[in-house]
């Protein structure tokens, strides 16, 4: 089995300012896999990409990028991340910006060369002009999108990035991360947006209380059935496995019948209005992780 080329180990970083902790996190992700992290604010996500981007210390654990400490020159030039709120320097243009970075990259015309492609493929050719510290939210992080993929990057961290854009804007960041995938770079998200997720991370890892409480692979999570009823009035506590919603209760099913959940529901006089089986979504996921 080949080495991970991104590897998070037991990484605990306690409460600094407004940073959430991260308490014993680890993860694994291969060349070419699409991962995301969810889980409700304040669940460590953002710390733990910072953590293992090398911008923030953890206080125990530790992460390699292709086998490199993270926070080095040599990882630095393998793994490119967009934090969740990008600055840019004032006075700098969108094309000035990536024409900094690229010199870290490319000389000459190959630099003028990898600047191009990177307004092209992230879309910020009509915009390569305008000031990058005022731009609007949806073109700041398809900027932070193209600088962190510059170069020839192993690993991609990406904060937010998909998140409070306009639905082609999404889609066109989701098919660069696609494509990004496709050429082998890892690529490892924290988005509340739901729907980005689904369409794809091949694996989820939920986050709460700063640590990883559980990973499954998108599809199985999908697949996963869920029972919801609705009641005549809300128990003052729901059955075991069952959880309270604003219309009844919910449960999920795994290889229960729906017809052996109700029959619960009625060993507990619950007066069942109706009741119907859907497959989970990502949202159930947070749900849960939120407690």
């Amino acid at each position: 089995m080949n080495a991970p080329v991104l590897l998070v180990s037991g990484v605990t970083r306690r409460r600094r300012g407004a940073a959430a902790p991260v308490a014993d996190a680890s993860l694994e992700l291969a060349a070419g896999e699409v991962a995301a992290l969810v889980g409700p604010p304040g669940a460590g996500k953002t710390t733990l990409l910072a953590v293992a981007a090398g911008r923030l210390a953890p206080d125990a654990g530790w992460v390699t990028v292709a086998g490199v400490a993270t926070g080095t020159l040599a990882a630095r030039a393998l793994l490119g991340y967009a934090p969740e709120a990008p600055v840019f320097p004032p006075t700098l243009s969108v094309r000035e910006v990536l024409g900094y970075l690229a010199r870290f990259h490319a000389v000459g015309v190959a630099r003028r060369g990898l600047v191009a492609a990177a307004l092209e493929r992230s879309g910020l050719a009509g915009a390569a002009e305008r000031r990058a510290a005022g731009l609007p939210l949806p073109l700041a992080r398809r900027l932070a999108l193209a600088q962190a993929v510059l170069g020839h990057r192993r690993v991609l961290l990406l904060d937010e990035t998909l998140s409070g854009v306009d639905a082609g804007a999404r889609r066109a960041m989701c098919e660069r991360v696609r494509e990004l995938a496709a050429s082998g770079v890892a690529v490892l998200l924290a988005s509340s947006d739901l729907a980005a997720v689904e369409q794809i991370a091949a694996r989820v890892l939920v986050m709460r209380n700063g640590g990883v409480i559980r990973e499954a692979p998108t599809v199985a999570l999908l697949r996963e059935r869920v029972l919801e009823i609705l009641l005549d009035a809300p128990p003052a506590a729901p059955p075991p496995g069952f959880r309270l919603t604003p219309y009844g209760l919910q449960t999920d099913l795994g290889p229960r019948s729906a017809e052996a959940a109700l029959a619960l529901c009625r060993e507990h006089r619950l007066a069942v209005r109706a009741s119907r089986v859907r497959f989970r979504t990502l949202e159930d996921t947070l749900l849960d992780a939120q407690g």
